[in-house]
């Protein structure tokens, strides 16, 4: 794998720069022939979705801070914003090198495998009369195609939309440019028709190549070609002051702004006319502050994310059936279970199933007369969201709080929004100035002319198709001193102008930093007196300055901290003088690792919580976070146990230090892949 620049100064690294250094980690998922080669190509798409990500959010950022004329050295770890730019564009530009090499092993292993993609230059008789019959009835009917010289204006071209830029050589030598944009309602890989046990693909836009003198055939042209290119926008809300619009109709116009944001990225086919480049980077204005990035034959290479299976299970993950919780019936009251304990949901290894059933329930339930919940991301067909629907109908009241702002998600929230405000849900957007990213609900039932809450907190959204795959934890609970705090931040939802204080949870933005500060300090006191130290932590990132130099802190007094962290990590771990007791692992595997969970040692009784929040400035201080504490023993062993077995992987975990090399975690023991090992830990339970 590529060694990526070192790019730290002397106390953390670059928070760009170590967003690059995971996705090299995703990248080294689809090197790794151990992996399923249809798996691989998926990697490879997920790399290129989360590079498409970066460029929308971060690159934009650091672009804005460059056309505002500041330096903001402090802010990115030391590194000048122009400077930021120029290494984020070299790592970029070997990365996507890697990547077509990845790209061509991985092609030349599915031959073996009598998997053939090709292009438009092998294609055979057969094969030619089923893609035009496929073109001329699938594909033509959704082409647009836009005509260009020197006086038209380009019109803008979609955000992370990929387009053949076409060359047209006319008599007299004149040139004509055309665009063709690659139409997202067609499947870009087109399965043909098998031969014998051969398997054949053809990417769309090959396809279209194979086509061009049916598309241009009002042309006299004496040679035409066809190379990729495509734009990544800024993906930057900007919202309008206008007082007659609301929240819903501000949130969807931004949306729609968004795809004519200004370009931040622009990548090309490499093997381009120069004379086509130049026309087309004149038209769109790229300057010097866009990433230009030389590429491939083939961009969007987020689509092999959806690359088909072709009925090849032995070329895929084998399938894990989510596992039933021990104790928990889906076919009795969830409300009767959870009133004699609490329960824990760790998915996707048990089946999220029981949040539906929990809110299927309440939606019936006559004795249920609130139901509150926060809602960040949803399906695309929400099981949640029609639970909630029903609830309203059936005459409860139903308070959401939805993140209209959950970036890239924003219009599925808003429609679902409109559907829930017909059937009278009260909706609330939010805290002026704050995401609220937590993950909780509560319900209120009358039992005995008694009302007593039950509810979930949770690490992850309510979200039935991500919780296939995104390792979360769900404590379902009815203790009554949590959820009264949990109930405060829904006041809090509708009058923030009230500080509440809360006597279990942890909430930002007014009390992640001191109370966890607080928890640290406690270790340290620890070490003082002659006592264990110990912090282990799990979470997807961690940027913020003030805590890692908590973190450092603790470690320089001698508490010892675990840490596994998925995505960026600007923490140095292992400094002496500075980070010497501090270990930081990353996994990467068939789930993408989600949960947070906070672990303070306590002197032998340690106090556990499962948390919405990462480590980051926006998570701490700019968003509504909840910590909840977990005090069941069985439960906090059970998370404990998990932890370890993570923090023991020795196939699929990095070592995260200073030299970014992504190195695996290897040693001459038994060989533990921690999520194969923990659905064996769960299944194990069920046993006993």
């Amino acid at each position: 794998m590529t060694k990526l620049a070192p790019s730290i100064n002397n106390s953390y690294i670059n928070r760009e720069i170590s967003w690059l250094q995971f996705n090299a980690r995703v990248l080294q998922e689809a090197a790794d022939e151990a992996v399923p080669l249809i798996e691989r190509l998926r990697f490879l798409g997920i790399f290129s979705n989360n590079l498409d990500e970066f460029f929308k959010v971060r690159y934009a950022t650091v672009k804005r801070i460059v056309e505002a004329g500041k330096g903001a050295k402090s802010e990115l770890g030391g590194i000048r914003a122009k400077e930021l730019l120029e290494i984020i564009t070299q790592i970029v530009i070997t990365q996507q090198s890697e990547s077509l090499d990845i790209l061509q092993t991985i092609g030349k292993k599915l031959k073996e495998e009598n998997i053939y993609i090709i292009n438009e230059t092998q294609i055979d008789g057969a094969q030619h009369e089923f893609i035009k019959e496929y073109f001329l009835k699938v594909v033509s009917p959704a082409l647009v195609t836009i005509i260009l010289n020197d006086e038209v204006v380009l019109p803008n071209l979609k955000d992370s939309g990929a387009y053949l830029a076409v060359r047209m050589l006319m008599p007299g030598d004149k040139k004509q440019f055309a665009l063709i944009e690659i139409p997202k309602s067609v499947n870009r890989f087109v399965v043909l028709p098998k031969q014998g046990d051969k398997f054949y693909i053809i990417a769309v836009d090959d396809l279209l190549r194979h086509c061009l003198s049916d598309i241009f055939n009002i042309f006299d042209y004496k040679s035409i070609s066809a190379h990729m290119i495509k734009i990544t926008r800024d993906g930057e809300l900007d919202f309008e002051s206008d007082l007659s619009k609301s929240f819903i109709d501000k949130i969807s116009d931004s949306v729609k702004h968004r795809e004519v944001g200004e370009p931040v990225r622009f990548v090309y086919d490499k093997t381009i006319h120069k004379d086509t480049l130049q026309f087309l980077m004149s038209k769109m204005g790229i300057d010097e502050t866009d990433s230009v990035i030389p590429g491939g034959r083939y961009h969007n290479r987020r689509d092999y994310m959806g690359f088909p299976s072709l009925g090849r299970t032995d070329l895929l993950y084998d399938k894990i059936e989510p596992l039933p919780i021990k104790g928990l019936s889906l076919q009795t009251s969830i409300f009767k279970a959870i009133a004699k304990k609490d329960y824990l949901l760790h998915a996707p290894y048990q089946t999220f199933s029981y949040v539906v059933k929990f809110l299927r329930e309440a939606a019936l339930d006559p004795k249920v007369k609130t139901i509150k919940i926060t809602i960040y991301r949803l399906a695309e067909i929400s099981h949640i969201a029609s639970s909630l629907i029903n609830a309203a109908i059936n005459g409860k009241s139903v308070t959401v709080s939805i993140e209209l702002r959950a970036r890239f998600d924003e219009q599925a929230n808003i429609n679902y929004a409109k559907q829930m405000e017909e059937v009278g849900v009260n909706l609330i957007f939010g805290v002026a100035g704050l995401k609220v990213h937590s993950k909780m609900c509560v319900i209120e039932r009358e039992e005995a002319k008694k009302i007593n809450r039950y509810g979930f907190i949770s690490t992850g959204n309510f979200n039935e198709s991500t919780a296939k795959i995104y390792t979360d934890y769900t404590l379902f609970t009815a203790n009554q001193k949590i959820l009264k705090d949990v109930d405060k931040i829904f006041s809090f939802f509708e009058t923030n102008y009230k500080i509440n204080k809360y006597k279990h949870l942890i909430v930002s933005p007014h009390y992640t930093k001191k109370e966890v500060f607080k928890l640290i300090d406690k270790e340290i006191e620890n070490v003082r007196l002659g006592k264990e130290g110990l912090i282990r932590l799990k979470m997807n990132s961690i940027s913020s300055y003030d805590m890692v130099d908590k973190l450092y802190e603790a470690s320089r007094a001698g508490v010892k901290i675990q840490m596994i962290v998925r995505g960026l990590c600007c923490l140095i771990p292992g400094i002496p003088g500075m980070s010497e007791n501090i270990e930081v692992i990353s996994v990467v595997d068939k789930f993408l690792e989600h949960s947070r969970i906070y672990i303070f040692g306590n002197n032998g009784n340690p106090k556990l919580y499962i948390s919405s929040a990462d480590w980051m400035t926006r998570n701490i201080e700019n968003r509504v976070e909840v910590s909840c504490p977990i005090y069941d023993e069985d439960i906090k062993q059970e998370i404990i146990d998990t932890f370890n077995i993570c923090w023991s992987d020795n196939v699929k975990a990095r070592i995260l230090n200073d030299s970014q090399e992504n190195e695996y975690r290897v040693n001459n023991n038994e060989k533990i892949r921690s999520q194969y090992a923990i659905y064996d830990y769960y299944l194990k339970k069920l046993e006993n």
